[in-house]
């Protein structure tokens, strides 16, 4: 939406992600991604990590969309991952009674890193009725089509056909005096002989590249 904070961040899940059902019926999946900078130290010669920034992550469910689901199956602890996502701010009630404020990331997108995992990837089958609609109506198309097409190539290759054929036997005579061929009226032609060797100095002075 306008208006969000929109952020992407890497780094390593710190536990497993806890996937529950509020009571509307939602689900969602919350866990924190521990971003942690690091920096080369040219003293030292080594890389150095910074403070770590932990970073509390949701994300939900939906008709179209198993993100929370996918996560909770896909994402363990210690692995790290590319996140994209929006900061929201929520405010809520401690057990003793003091009101607090957090700010959290409602993840859009989310994946492993692949500089530091490999992942194999299944699709999930929630298209079924975007492929299916988007193939059976272009298919319906094409076939009724069907006539329309066979009545233009019929037409146009016959018709095409039959006046290139007509006009083929005219444009197939020579010239009474081809200045293109090798032997006409002179037995030379000025043209015959051009492209040969000799015209770029022959086999022995071709240049070196």
């Amino acid at each position: 939406m306008a208006g969000d904070t929109v952020i992407t961040v890497v780094g390593n899940l710190t536990a497993d992600p806890e996937l529950r059902t509020i009571p509307s019926g939602a689900t969602v999946a919350n866990f924190t991604i521990a971003s942690t900078p690091r920096t080369y130290n040219r003293q030292s010669g080594q890389w150095e990590d910074g403070d770590a920034l932990f970073l509390r992550c949701s994300a939900w469910d939906s008709n179209y969309n198993p993100l929370a689901s996918n996560i909770q199956a896909s994402l363990s602890k210690g692995m790290r991952v590319i996140a994209q996502g929006r900061l929201t701010q929520r405010s809520y009630q401690a057990n003793d009674g003091s009101q607090r404020t957090v700010v959290e990331l409602r993840i859009d997108e989310i994946g492993p890193a692949l500089s530091r995992n490999t992942a194999q990837v299944t699709r999930n089958n929630n298209g079924g009725g975007y492929q299916g609609g988007n193939g059976g109506g272009f298919a319906g198309a094409q076939r009724n089509q069907a006539p329309m097409q066979g009545g233009y190539q019929g037409g146009y290759q016959g018709g095409y056909q039959g006046g290139a054929a007509a006009q083929s036997a005219p444009a197939q005579q020579a010239p009474a005096a081809d200045p293109w061929s090798t032997g006409a009226n002179t037995g030379t032609s000025s043209f015959g002989s051009y492209g040969s060797t000799d015209d770029f100095g022959g086999a022995s002075d071709e240049p070196e590249f």
